[in-house]
């Protein structure tokens, strides 16, 4: 299976380590969002798209990078890091709407969180991802797409 996590991880890199901890146990390809604005995606079977979150929304990157090159009929997934480890990626329907992605997962992991006034207090889940976090991501890629260990 040919697989791309395409990511934005810009505040302290939380999300960027999921994925490169994905990447290496899996062997998916990585593409930075902020970095790269167009790719052919074509010819992946399972694209993820991962974002910290931002007020809570994926970073408007990913947004942008899946509603210019998602194509038609695609597998996604979606991973986040967020200092309240919940589900955002209700924030994406819009960028991936009209393309009849199916969607595979969803991982939402702890991700240490400075931004505003959570600086004053030395930020919120320092330490996360952590290894745990870490091997829960892998963990839920191989269960999505059936790898076994």
């Amino acid at each position: 299976m040919k697989a791309i996590i395409v990511y934005a991880s810009v505040h302290h890199g939380n999300t960027r380590k999921v994925a490169e901890a994905i990447a290496a146990a899996c062997g998916a390809e990585l593409l930075d969002a902020v970095a790269v604005k167009q790719k052919d995606l074509s010819g992946y079977d399972l694209i993820g798209f991962a974002s910290g979150i931002y007020a809570g929304r994926f970073h408007q990157a990913v947004t942008d990078f899946a509603r210019d090159n998602l194509p038609q009929d695609k597998r996604i997934f979606y991973l986040m890091t967020s200092a309240m480890n919940r589900d955002f990626s209700k924030s994406m329907e819009k960028a991936v709407s009209g393309k009849n992605a199916t969607v595979a997962g969803r991982f939402s992991c702890s991700g240490y969180n400075t931004f505003g006034p959570f600086k004053l207090i030395g930020g919120t889940s320092k330490g996360h991802p952590d290894e745990q976090d870490l091997k829960n991501a892998v963990q839920f890629y191989r269960e999505m797409t059936e790898i076994t260990v």
